[in-house]
């Protein structure tokens, strides 16, 4: 589809021409979001009437409760700044495997692009994120681009020109970050656990937050290690820089880290920028998990909220509460299942840090999001259950060896 391409002033842009009562509007998640456009949409939500929001993880304020009297946001996960929504009720959420929440958001009546500047050659890149976004752009009745000369330009991926774009509207400001992981006593031990586990030339894939953060920087010692992964941190550079992370013995994308995701600090950003041994790739590539099986060594590292004594693991809702998600754990620990070599590790502290609570549970107190059958190496600060190819029976007893100590016995006699 050809599109008019037009370049409109900031402060002349109205969403209100563009966006209609009862649409759907989306953009990138976390430090990908266009907050200059994202900001008139919300100051403007009255005038446009009731529309729906799709979003991924927030880092801003724009999924705030004040904003729901004119907008229905809708996600798949509770994480970051939507859990202020979710603590209100006012998040509706989908719950679904993160490869298929494009499909599930469709169809998309406006799309909100990020972009950086283009290049010679008059192409755009997709900034800091492609995952649930560029199988969007096809269909889309309008596309609306902030063009953000603060943004990396990224060497691969998806790339588009002024013909795929409705209006372009120039910004200069700093993207989002996600603050510095500050790793704990606890964290530290997780990691140590991990690391033990991987071998060199292992090809990595790991999910959000401190601990995943922690564990992968406890690798700068490994040697030719790959990635292949939704989001990319800022352990992205520190392996490389340290050495370790070359993408040298992938057999897909050789001495290129895949990812759909760039969710880190600013000198993350600087470091991907016209960076060739990275690229974003849409959903349906980042979490196949027949591509992600091709790779020997595949190691996922995922988090949860609590496991229960079988296995079966809990990564959406905390105290009745939706602060995570389906997400992709599940497509990324069936790729590592049938990895040669591959290690499907779910990694979380054996209590809650603020009330002592076990996270190591007889019975889960929210939904089952990856079932035990999927079930693989489970990891505390107290050690390591391999379930795999175990019985009930033993899983109940290498779960009852990580968990809390002070938690066991109440454990034992509840199974």
């Amino acid at each position: 589809m050809k599109r008019a391409g037009r370049e409109i002033p900031l402060d002349q842009l109205r969403m209100a021409d563009f966006v209609r009562r009862g649409d759907m509007v989306v953009w990138p998640q976390a430090g990908a979001e266009p907050l200059a456009l994202t900001g008139i949409l919300m100051r403007e939500r009255a005038e446009i009437g009731g529309f729906r929001a799709g979003i991924g993880l927030s880092l801003s304020e724009t999924p705030a409760p004040a904003h729901a009297d004119f907008v229905e946001f809708v996600s798949y996960c509770g994480s970051g700044t939507n859990t202020t929504l979710a603590r209100a009720g006012l998040l509706e959420i989908l719950p679904v495997p993160y490869s298929r929440f494009a499909e599930a958001l469709c169809p998309v009546d406006v799309l909100l692009l990020h972009i950086a500047p283009c290049d010679a050659d008059g192409h755009y890149t997709l900034g800091l994120a492609e995952e649930y976004i560029a199988p969007l752009i096809a269909s889309a009745r309008t596309i609306i681009a902030q063009v953000n000369d603060r943004l990396p330009r990224m060497a691969g991926g998806q790339v588009l020109s002024r013909e795929d774009i409705d209006i372009l509207v120039a910004s200069s400001h700093a993207p989002l970050c996600l603050p510095p992981a500050r790793a704990g006593t606890v964290e530290t031990r997780i990691a140590g656990h991990v690391a033990a586990l991987v071998e060199d030339r292992s090809v990595l894939q790991a999910g959000l937050g401190k601990l995943p953060e922690t564990i992968l920087a406890a690798l700068a010692d490994r040697r030719d290690l790959g990635v292949h992964s939704g989001a990319l941190g800022d352990w992205l550079m520190t392996l490389t820089q340290a050495g370790a992370l070359t993408n040298a013995a992938k057999v897909r994308d050789t001495g290129v880290s895949i990812g759909g995701l760039l969710m880190g600090g600013e000198a993350l950003y600087r470091f991907a920028h016209e960076n060739k041994a990275i690229r974003l790739a849409p959903t349906s590539y980042t979490h196949d998990p027949q591509i992600l099986a091709a790779h020997d060594r595949f190691v996922a590292v995922n988090s949860a909220l609590e496991v229960d004594l079988t296995g079966q693991i809990n990564a959406e809702t905390a105290g009745g509460i939706y602060v995570g998600a389906v997400g992709g754990a599940s497509e990324f620990l069936s790729g590592a299942h049938r990895s040669r070599g591959g290690l499907p590790i779910v990694a979380l502290p054996a209590t809650v840090a603020k009330t002592g609570a076990p996270r190591i549970v007889g019975t889960l107190s929210g939904p089952v999001s990856t079932p035990r059958s999927e079930a693989g190496i489970i990891v505390t600060e107290h050690g390591v259950a391999d379930l795999r190819g175990r019985s009930l029976k033993e899983r109940r007893r290498l779960m009852l060896d990580i968990a809390a100590p002070e938690h066991r016995a109440a454990l034992d006699r509840a199974a």
